[in-house]
């Protein structure tokens, strides 16, 4: 029988966008018994605010909750105005859509890279890997990765308007088509993005394979066991499609509002506690000291996303088993899949380049104003499944929402944490490519205008 003797606490969790914290029960052998993954998240501002505004100002205001994922924001937004509207899109407005969708996900799958990385070592040694050192084994892999990047935002800046919140998406298609010399730029783009794919794939793949391989690896000066199952969980998966997504007006929609529904957290995340066991080794200064007060169940977000009735992982991997015949399990499992995919989007990319027509029309001949009528488009983020909901009357927004990727996978990511070694809990979590903000819409402060991070919106 296993008997919780310990609480410990990683005050913030690191290397992810945005701020969130773990709340480990341990055993005697420093395994997790129940973890609690939480942050604030989401604070709904965002959409109150975007309540009574233009159809056409909304999806561009909902898009900056996120400098890192802009684009499937945009982009679901404007289908969730379609989809309320009822609008149809011309064929090369939504290719134009797709190049911007694809060239955005392998530049975010290119970046979590650099947020993994120094947990990985070269293989055949016990050298950690530094993307930031002038050494030229990690300047090679760092700037392959820069360069992916920036051809992911240069194609987005091209056939968007703009690199981080594009512009030329708008309700009903798009404001321009892009001349044959662009075309032409953004082909020869995709051509070495493919290329450069396929090396990191290599790469990264073989960096993941020797640190699954690994009996141990050093943690704050500990041999921390690897266990063959870190990071597996047994709940469902979420994907709408395998590459762009699906809305209400489908003739076979993939999401079904019906099964989607917010629990509370206290159903799901532990009480009030405090800590009782901390480890000043841990590297970036220690874990929480004993005495520190944790309450996940107040300091997670506001509900708690369910499908079925249950949580579910979203992302790479949950798109990669739904629509292809991936069976990698675990956190290794979710890394492989990201570099598949970083691949897949290039490929997708020099698709909607051959079928694009840069003298064909991206704007319908007229734009419904709407009856009220709920809409809903779902875009698979880098990140996830990213669900923008709408019901839109004389071109109004009268009811606006968001289920976001990252709330999807925080119940799914606390359950994936026990059975582990609490030291390999922030590996797990990072597994997920966490991205806070896009549901953070709020701080709390106190009187003097300082930010109370551990205080809870009521």
């Amino acid at each position: 029988m296993i008997i919780v003797s310990r609480t410990l606490a990683i005050l913030p969790a690191t290397r992810h966008e945005g701020r969130s914290e773990l709340v480990l029960q341990i055993d005697d052998d420093g395994i997790v018994v129940r973890g609690d993954w939480v942050g604030l998240s989401p604070v709904r501002g965002i959409e109150r605010l975007c309540s009574g505004r233009d159809m056409h100002q909304v999806p561009k205001i909902a898009s900056r909750v996120c400098g890192i994922c802009p684009v499937p924001h945009v982009l679901a937004g404007i289908g969730a105005m379609e989809a309320s509207i009822g609008c149809e899109v011309p064929k090369d407005a939504l290719l134009l859509r797709r190049i911007i969708h694809s060239a955005s996900r392998f530049s975010v799958h290119a970046l979590h890279c650099l947020m993994v990385l120094p947990d990985l070592y070269y293989p055949g040694t016990d050298i950690r890997i530094n993307p930031f050192s002038p050494e030229p084994r990690a300047r090679t892999i760092a700037n392959r990765i820069q360069r992916l990047r920036q051809i992911g935002q240069e194609c987005v800046q091209v056939a968007g308007g703009e690199a981080i919140h594009p512009r030329n998406p708008r309700v009903g298609g798009m404001y321009r088509n892009i001349s044959s010399g662009a075309k032409t730029k953004l082909y020869d783009l995709a051509k070495e993005a493919v290329v450069l794919a396929y090396e990191h794939q290599d790469c990264m793949l073989a960096l993941f394979r020797d640190f699954r391989e690994r009996d141990w690896i050093g943690i704050g000066g500990t041999q921390v066991p690897v266990p063959k199952t870190l990071g597996y969980h047994n709940q469902g998966y979420l994907a709408t499609d395998a590459l762009y997504g699906t809305t209400s007006r489908d003739e076979s929609p993939s999401w079904d509002p019906a099964r989607y529904t917010e629990a509370s957290p206290v159903n799901w995340y532990s009480g009030p506690g405090e800590v009782t066991f901390a480890d000043p080794s841990y590297p970036g200064g220690g874990t929480a000291p004993v005495g520190t007060a944790v309450d996940p169940q107040t300091e997670m977000c506001a509900a708690v996303p369910l499908y079925d009735g249950q949580p579910v992982e979203v992302g790479a991997r949950a798109r990669l088993t739904r629509f292809g015949h991936f069976s990698d399990k675990g956190t290794i499992g979710q890394l492989i899949a990201r570099q598949m995919e970083c691949t897949q989007a290039a490929y997708e990319l020099l698709d909607c380049l051959d079928q694009l027509d840069p003298d064909g029309p991206v704007l319908p001949g007229t734009i419904p104003s709407g009856n009220g009528t709920s809409g809903w488009a779902a875009n698979e983020a880098p990140r996830g499944t990213l669900v923008h909901i709408a019901r839109v009357r004389d071109r109004k927004v009268r009811h606006f929402r968001m289920a976001v990727p990252t709330t999807w996978n925080m119940p799914t990511a606390s359950l994936a944490l026990a059975g582990s070694p609490w030291q390999l809990a922030e590996f797990i979590v990072r597994g997920y490519d966490p991205c806070l903000s896009c549901a953070t819409h709020m701080i709390v402060a106190g009187p003097d205008g300082r930010v109370l991070a551990e205080r809870v919106l009521r």
